[in-house]
């Protein structure tokens, strides 16, 4: 069963890397797959903690994904210090290209998938 999740994974990634998408790092993708998957609204403090690791770190992943139009920083106007992640549509069509390469390894991978809640659920 391992054997087989793996294989899936090592397919998707290989569509992934033929797709001619930006490479995106494990924490990057990580960043991405929390503001688009879990509710927010999300902080570079509370995605920090979620992820275990330190605000820098979250700072330059955003920078990387603000320069790609991924992901956009807000300031919160009510208390100017903090700083909401919000979701872009750019960011939106990336992660269902994505989700479009889980899909492309075939229906059992993308139940999987599914079933623990890396598909984007739509509408």
């Amino acid at each position: 069963m391992a054997d087989q999740t793996l294989r899936s994974w090592m397919h998707t990634l290989i569509n992934y890397v033929r797709s001619g998408q930006p490479d995106l790092t494990n924490r990057q993708m990580a960043l991405m797959m929390l503001v688009y998957l879990t509710p927010g609204p999300h902080t570079v403090r509370g995605l920090a903690h979620i992820l275990g690791v330190s605000k820098p770190v979250i700072t330059r992943a955003l920078n990387t994904l603000g320069s790609l139009g991924y992901l956009r920083r807000v300031r919160d106007e009510t208390d100017r210090r903090n700083v909401f992640v919000a979701r872009t549509s750019t960011g939106q069509e990336f992660l269902e290209g994505f989700e479009r390469n889980l899909e492309h390894d075939g229906g059992s991978s993308r139940k999987a998938a599914r079933e623990r809640g890396l598909i984007l659920q739509h509408g």
